[in-house]
């Protein structure tokens, strides 16, 4: 059986995710449900969002990995039991902008004090050039539900420009860091 484009594109998606440029600012967002107790929850259990898609098991493997450890180190510990405080989801999704680049070039000339008095334009050539480039940016949601509640509590994303990535470490490492800034805010900072 033939995969279907948009299968292959949240695969490719997937993968490019976590091929993050380390040089490159990640945008975090979070949202959570106001007067909600997060102190309450302690356990989690993966659950998958119904028709969407999920990038290949090693992909899938490493980005619930990574998710695991920034939630144990919130105190929540995952289980595989019928009844856990929260189910936990999370998609992937690559979306691609143009970006333009210029530079000017001057060979001399231009306005100022000229070489025999007085002031003037030169004889000097110059010029702009403009290069477009398209780039990959990966974003990374998480949703967390309360499942006595029966509704959402806190969701958060993660976006990034995305590179080559080749070195599977540095694609962990660049996960992991990714992972721990998306669930800085999680439980919520509580105001004083």
């Amino acid at each position: 059986m033939k995969p279907s484009k948009n299968r292959l594109l949240v695969m490719a998606a997937a993968v490019l995710l976590l091929w993050c440029v380390p040089a490159s600012a990640q945008d975090v967002k979070y949202n959570f449900v106001a007067g909600t107790d997060f102190s309450k929850y302690k356990t989690y259990k993966w659950v998958r969002v119904p028709n969407a898609q999920y990038p290949n098991q090693i992909v899938d493997g490493q980005i619930m990995q990574s998710i695991d450890k920034q939630l144990a180190l919130k105190g929540l510990s995952k289980t595989e039991s019928d009844n856990p405080d929260l189910y936990v989801a999370y998609q992937a999704a690559v979306s691609q902008e143009q970006q333009w680049n210029s530079y000017s070039t001057d060979m001399g000339g231009g306005w100022g004090y000229g070489r025999w008095g007085g002031w003037g334009g030169g004889m000097g050539s110059s010029s702009t050039t403009t290069t477009s480039k398209t780039i990959n940016i990966g974003t990374l949601n998480l949703d967390i539900y309360d499942v006595a509640a029966k509704n959402q509590i806190w969701r958060g994303a993660a976006s990034k420009t995305l590179g080559s990535g080749k070195d599977p470490q540095k694609v962990q490492k660049n996960l992991d860091k990714a992972t721990a800034k998306l669930l800085k805010n999680y439980p919520p900072p509580v105001k004083k």
